[in-house]
């Protein structure tokens, strides 16, 4: 069974993340749903929103995504969650996005474990700072 996926983020990650990872997974389109909360928007009109959100997915459990732990998208996404069919997990980025789609065939316990894997796998450091020899060559 496919689990289906979820981002409720402040606007326009949600969108622009959705975006993002239709580019790789086009196919993917009725699995992946995305909700940006507006932050002039009151919270019933939020909650609501989402929760009609989470009810286009096709299938029966959802992975959700969101950005920030304590913020109005997380606060949210912790009422429209059931423990029995879906999940949520905080600190969403592209890698993670991108593992969650790849491995979303998996059971949804095991999902869970393969996002945050790839959303902290996702995060390094690439660039040293460059030496000041490399500042004073000339061209």
């Amino acid at each position: 069974m496919s689990t289906g996926i979820m981002i409720i983020a402040h606007a326009p990650l949600a969108g622009a993340l959705r975006h993002c990872i239709l580019h790789v997974f086009p196919e993917s389109a009725q699995s992946v749903v995305a909700f940006d909360v507006d932050s002039a928007a009151p919270l019933e009109t939020t909650l609501s929103g989402a929760r009609s959100a989470l009810a286009r997915l096709a299938e029966r459990q959802a992975l959700v995504l969101t950005d920030v732990f304590g913020a109005t998208p997380c606060n949210v996404a912790q009422k429209i969650v059931d423990g029995a069919a879906s999940r949520l997990v905080v600190g969403v980025n592209l890698p993670m996005l991108l593992r969650a789609l790849t491995y979303r065939s998996e059971p949804l316990d095991q999902l869970v474990e393969r996002a945050i894997e790839g959303g902290m796998q996702g995060v390094m450091q690439v660039a040293t700072i460059a030496s000041q020899e490399q500042g004073n060559e000339k061209t």
